[in-house]
């Protein structure tokens, strides 16, 4: 497993000033360009969740949705997309989380997670963990119970963990 986090680490691209100055952007495309790394990605949050009772796969609009539905199908479970607001096309519950500027919010639709459901929460990148937290409340207003959140990227100086100190955290690569 090293030598795979290894080999995924070093294929993050760092793209300075993206997508505004002062950003070092943290780039997942060599990643998913690559099958063989793809799949050793995917494999990370399969592995992380064999023992968890995972019975739904959160993931988080768009990046979450790469990782999440693949990890979701090779685990033979369902799958469930968080999108931004005004994207799903049957009723939702929204959450709400805070950016630089204002607010934004995700959705989530109604019927997607039943009471009960052991789920877990995949998405590419942790930063501020505020989209994360938001998607964590949807969850909870399904009555699903969430298992872990599960990240490929960790950017710890960000200190996205303290938004997600309600829930187990784990991140494979962090920067």
């Amino acid at each position: 497993m090293t030598e795979s986090l290894s080999a995924l680490t070093a294929a993050v691209r760092d793209v300075p000033d993206f997508p505004k100055p002062g950003v070092l952007f943290k780039d997942i495309t060599p990643i998913l360009a690559d099958g063989r790394l793809f799949r050793l990605a995917v494999d990370c949050f399969v592995e992380a969740n064999a023992a968890l009772g995972v019975e739904k796969v959160v993931g988080i609009d768009a990046r979450g949705f790469l990782f999440g539905a693949a990890a979701a199908y090779r685990m033979g479970v369902g799958f469930v997309p968080v999108r931004k607001k005004g994207k799903l096309p049957f009723r939702t519950e929204s959450a709400s989380y805070a950016l630089e500027y204002g607010n934004a919010a995700v959705e989530m639709h109604v019927d997607a997670i039943a009471p009960g459901e052991r789920v877990v929460l995949i998405d590419d990148l942790l930063a501020t963990g505020g989209t994360a937290a938001a998607a964590s409340c949807l969850v909870a207003k399904m009555g699903g119970v969430l298992v872990e959140a599960q990240f490929l990227i960790e950017l710890e100086f960000l200190a996205g963990r303290s938004a997600l100190a309600h829930l187990p955290v784990r991140t494979f690569l962090k920067f």
